[in-house]
C-alpha cells in the first residue's frame, strides 16, 4: 500500500466505522506494515493537512471528522454499534457513511433536554429541529475541537437566540436539520475513499451554495486552503 493522505485517512475512517473508535498508532503500524516513526510522521502530516486531529501529548488520534475518539454530546447508533460524533453536522455525516438506519441521541444546546433523531431508509425524522453554526467556516480550524462543540441542535430559532444570550455566544447561521442532513451526505460522502482529498476552497464554496448555505458564516478566504 502506498501511504498517502488518502490511504491513511481511509484506513482510519474504516477502523472508526467498524470498531467505533480510532486505531492506535500501534494498530496502524500493524495494519500498514510500517514502523512507528513512519506512521507517526504520516499522521502529523495528515494533521497539518487538517485531515485528522491528534492528541497534543500522545500523538494518538483524537478525532477524524466526522468521528470522535473522545466523548461528546452526540451518540450515533446503528446495527448494534455506536460512535461519538463531534457535532450535529458530524453526527449526520456518520449516519451518511453508514448507509443504514441509524439513531442519533443528543441534548438540545448541550444542556438538559435529550432528543433522538431517526434515520430510516435515508429519511431523517423529526425534521423541525435547527442547527446553529456560531463559528465562521473560515475560522473553524483555529480550534476545531471548540468549533465542533458549538454546532448544536435546537428546537427553534428563538431557542438559539436565548441560548446565545445565556452563554455569551455569538449568534451565527441557523439551518434546518433537513438541510444539514442533505449537506452532510454530500460533504462526507467520499470519506471512506482511498483517493480522498479535502475540498478545495472553490469546491467548498460550490457545496455551500448548492445547499443554500450563504452569509458571513459560510464565506471563505480567497486562498488555496482546503476545507
Amino acid at each position: 500500500m502506498t501511504l498517502t493522505h488518502g490511504t491513511l485517512h481511509a484506513t482510519i475512517a474504516r477502523h472508526f466505522l467498524h470498531h467505533g473508535t480510532a486505531p492506535t498508532i500501534a494498530q496502524l503500524c500493524e495494519r500498514l506494515a510500517l514502523d512507528r516513526a513512519t506512521v507517526a510522521t504520516a499522521l502529523q502530516a495528515l494533521a497539518d493537512y487538517h485531515g485528522v486531529v491528534l492528541h497534543p501529548t500522545s500523538g494518538e488520534i483524537w478525532a477524524m471528522h466526522p468521528f470522535s475518539a473522545a466523548p461528546t454530546s452526540f451518540w450515533v447508533e446503528s446495527q448494534g454499534r455506536g460512535w461519538w460524533g463531534n457535532c450535529a453536522w458530524c453526527s449526520l455525516g456518520i449516519a451518511a457513511l453508514l448507509a443504514a438506519d441509524a439513531t442519533i441521541t443528543t441534548t438540545l444546546g448541550a444542556e438538559s433536554e435529550q432528543v433522538v433523531l431517526q434515520i430510516r431508509d435515508g429519511a431523517l425524522a423529526p425534521t423541525d429541529y435547527r442547527v446553529h453554526f456560531p463559528i465562521p467556516m473560515a475560522r473553524a480550524w483555529e480550534n476545531v475541537t471548540y468549533t465542533c462543540s458549538t454546532m448544536l441542535v435546537f428546537a427553534s430559532d428563538a431557542a438559539v437566540d436565548a441560548w446565545c444570550a445565556r452563554h455569551a455566544m455569538p449568534r451565527g447561521d441557523v439551518q434546518s436539520i433537513s438541510t444539514v442532513w442533505a449537506f452532510a451526505q454530500a460533504w462526507y460522502g467520499r470519506h471512506l475513499d482511498s483517493e480522498w482529498t479535502k475540498w478545495t476552497t472553490e469546491e467548498a464554496r460550490a457545496l455551500f451554495a448548492r445547499f443554500g448555505l450563504t452569509g458571513p458564516t459560510w464565506e471563505l478566504p480567497a486562498t488555496e486552503e482546503r476545507f
